[in-house]
């Protein structure tokens, strides 16, 4: 049994499964995968909660087996959110030295952060993400830590995370209707970039692209910072919705023919070959073109890669990817699908794989789940900066709780 107090959980209530995921925080700050709760997620639709009493149960069931797994009782999560709502943008704030000495004091420095997070966002949106990314100090530029520095005007670039809250508390209401507290929400793309990116990566410039069932989150890193987030309301289900269309097959037929028999490319030797399905009672139903269904499967990807390209390059980020692009979720599991996204993307592409965490090898071994793990890896570095600032975090954590009451 472990220290509750050293059990950190990621929960992610994904379009095509619900995943929990618990970690074991030592003294030392080494990051141990412990447990892991799956099911199959029947009440979300484009990452976002569409019936909620179904959604209760499958995560219900997720938490469980966690549960049982790790051996530990699950009081609080980090929850993972997604969806079309939400949005980015780089904001500046700016603050007056007003000390005589005009030296940089701490106290300056929360105010101009202060500053960069007052934004006008409409009533009903709430700020998911504020990132820090670098200070001014009367114009110089690059600055990590301004305290101590002279200057008369301090500034930051912050980039702003924002959605809906309402939408947001959808997927909250469902972790507290099982009586689970929520200890932070966090964006799943940026879960997803902490469990696979190593600091190096960072500094050098890496695009993470999460590719789930019914959303595709990707951010951007450059010099150890998020230069930019965001999200697609397009998954791996429009593949296969897309290939119930275009072949004339049930929707359940048309996933397993994906999975079976998919890839992101359409090969010169896949030409007039075909592929024979059953019905239920086993006799011939169908004749399927594996070209036309690789050409389908092709087609849809390569839309999900141009919409994430043109984001990025109207972003003007394109140029910081240097490390390359990491692939993660279940869509990252699709055959040459990292080859499709190179040509796209013009930038060296590879599935991700978790870095600095030990544990559950089924866990840590498998793209689908990055987001779960960055989540719990999210988590830690919250604790870690709860020990060094004791209440003060504390009562970060009831302003969190203030802000989502109303659900």
């Amino acid at each position: 049994m472990f220290e509750t107090s050293s059990i950190i959980v990621g929960l992610e209530v994904g379009t095509s499964k619900v995943c929990a995921v618990v970690g074991d925080l030592s003294d030392d700050g080494a990051l141990n995968i412990v447990g892991l709760g799956q099911a199959r997620s029947r009440g979300v639709r484009k990452g976002e909660i569409a019936d909620p009493s179904v959604a209760e149960e499958d995560v219900r069931q997720a938490i469980v087996e966690a549960e049982q797994m790790a051996d530990v009782e699950i009081r609080s999560v980090y929850l993972g959110v997604t969806g079309g709502h939400l949005r980015g943008f780089n904001n500046r704030g700016v603050h007056p030295v007003v000390s005589a000495d005009r030296e940089i004091s701490e106290e300056d420095v929360q105010d101009v952060i202060k500053n960069a997070k007052t934004i006008n966002l409409p009533a009903e949106n709430h700020v998911v993400h504020a990132i820090r990314q670098h200070f001014l100090v009367d114009g110089q530029d690059g600055i990590t830590n301004p305290v101590g520095m002279l200057g008369a005007r301090v500034e930051v670039d912050v980039h702003v995370f924002h959605g809906n809250l309402n939408r947001l508390q959808n997927a909250i209401r469902t972790a507290k209707g099982l009586q689970l507290e929520v200890d932070d929400i966090v964006f799943n793309g940026l879960a997803s970039s902490l469990a696979l990116l190593t600091n190096e990566q960072k500094e050098l410039g890496s695009l993470v692209i999460d590719i789930g069932g019914g959303t595709t989150e990707y951010v951007v890193y450059a010099n150890g910072i998020i230069k930019h987030m965001g999200v697609l309301a397009v998954g791996g289900d429009h593949v296969s919705n897309d290939l119930a269309y275009g072949l004339k097959v049930p929707l359940s037929r048309a996933e397993q023919l994906k999975l079976e028999h998919g890839t992101a490319s359409v090969d010169e030797g896949v030409k007039g070959q075909t592929v024979t399905i059953s019905n239920d009672l086993g006799l011939p139903f169908k004749i399927i073109n594996l070209e036309h269904l690789r050409r389908i499967m092709a087609l849809r990807l390569e839309e999900i890669f141009q919409l994430i390209g043109q984001d990025l390059e109207q972003a003007g980020v394109l140029d910081y990817i240097r490390a390359g692009a990491f692939l993660c979720g279940g869509g990252s599991r699709i055959p040459q699908v990292a080859r499709l996204a190179e040509q796209i993307l013009q930038v060296q592409v590879s599935v991700g794989q978790t870095n600095s965490i030990s544990g559950l090898k089924s866990a840590l071994d498998q793209p689908e789940f990055a987001t779960g793990i960055g989540l719990v890896k999210f988590g830690s570095f919250q604790q870690r900066k709860r020990v060094g600032k004791g209440s003060l975090a504390a009562g970060l954590k009831t302003t969190i709780g203030q802000i989502f009451k109303r659900s």
